[in-house]
């Protein structure tokens, strides 16, 4: 039991740091911190491709506080343009991890989709990698 009575919260950080430490691992990174930037990152963008409903379907399976971190900071009515292609998706991406030192690229994003195939229903996978652009499935490995 935890010591404030709260096991939801103390499950969601264990299952979290599980999350991190595995896409680190995926990585081969040492920054924990670096980690969950890219994972936080690269949820925003896939975000911004999907329509809401799909959206809800998909968060409801992450952790709770990966749920909340991929909807930070988030306003439907201004959710800037989709990227379309996979270069403007990868740009997007790029933009904000390129001042990390381990970040390699897009050859870092399948990594993050291998993770939440490993961590997420194979239906809800299929049902997201279908909704994306072709070019962007690219880079998500079939469950």
């Amino acid at each position: 039991m935890s010591a404030q009575g709260l096991e939801v919260i103390d499950h969601t950080v264990q299952i979290t740091h599980e999350w991190i430490n595995e896409l680190a691992g995926r990585l081969d990174w040492a920054s924990r911190h670096s980690a969950l930037r890219f994972l936080r990152t690269t949820l925003h963008i896939v975000r911004d491709h999907l329509l809401t409903d799909e959206l809800a379907q998909f968060s409801a399976q992450l952790p709770l506080l990966v749920r909340g971190m991929m909807f930070e900071g988030w306003v439907p009515k201004r959710t800037p343009t989709k990227e379309r292609s996979a270069a403007q998706f990868v740009e997007a991406i790029n933009a904000k991890m390129g001042d990390t030192e381990e970040y390699r690229g897009a050859e870092d994003i399948k990594y993050v989709f291998e993770l939440l195939n490993a961590r997420l229903s194979v239906g809800e996978i299929e049902d997201v990698r279908v909704s994306m652009p072709e070019g962007i499935r690219a880079y998500w490995p079939s469950p």
